[in-house]
């Protein structure tokens, strides 16, 4: 493989974002290192075409958006897991908050984790969520009402929790 000056400095500058991103697509931080190095892997192969367009990041984003949903159309949808994650949190905190609207949000489908990512983080209008994810506009509305609906009842009922202690 030969190397390419352009790549391996955009592959340094970036590649601590493009793992928190994956990060927030997948919900698993081994996942996220997968989704990276494989998009990374796929750009370097499209650098030249890539290069020229001046979007090389848009691509890889993507590229693991894509990588992602192929990855959890073929798996089960369920994860088996040897401790259950705990959804509460007790410190009135806004960085435990966070976390705890995280571990929320990885408890969702994939499918409404994808929309609710592209659309809250990532910033994408629901058309542009519809094309990276192969799905209608319309699914990409009921993905994200549902998704926010199961979020609300999540917080609202830890919220509920805390007010009883």
């Amino acid at each position: 493989m030969s190397q390419d000056p352009d790549f391996a400095a955009f592959a340094a500058e970036r590649a601590d974002a493009l793992l928190r991103y994956g990060y927030v697509l997948s919900g698993n931080p081994h996942d996220a290192a997968d989704l990276t190095q494989e998009a990374l892997a796929r750009l370097h192969r499209a650098w030249p075409r890539v290069r020229r367009r001046d979007d090389p990041e848009a691509y890889v984003r993507v590229t693991m958006a894509r990588l992602h949903i192929s990855v959890w159309r073929g798996r089960r949808r369920e994860h088996l897991a040897w401790d259950p994650p705990d959804l509460t949190w007790d410190d009135d905190r806004p960085a435990d908050r966070e976390q705890g609207l995280w571990r929320a949000l990885a408890g969702l489908p994939h499918r409404q984790r994808a929309v609710l990512v592209l659309r809250y983080y990532e910033d994408r209008t629901d058309a542009e969520i519809a094309q990276v994810l192969g799905i209608s506009r319309g699914t990409v509305r009921s993905h994200a009402s549902h998704g926010l609906a199961r979020l609300r009842s999540v917080i609202g009922d830890t919220e509920a929790d805390r007010s009883l202690r």
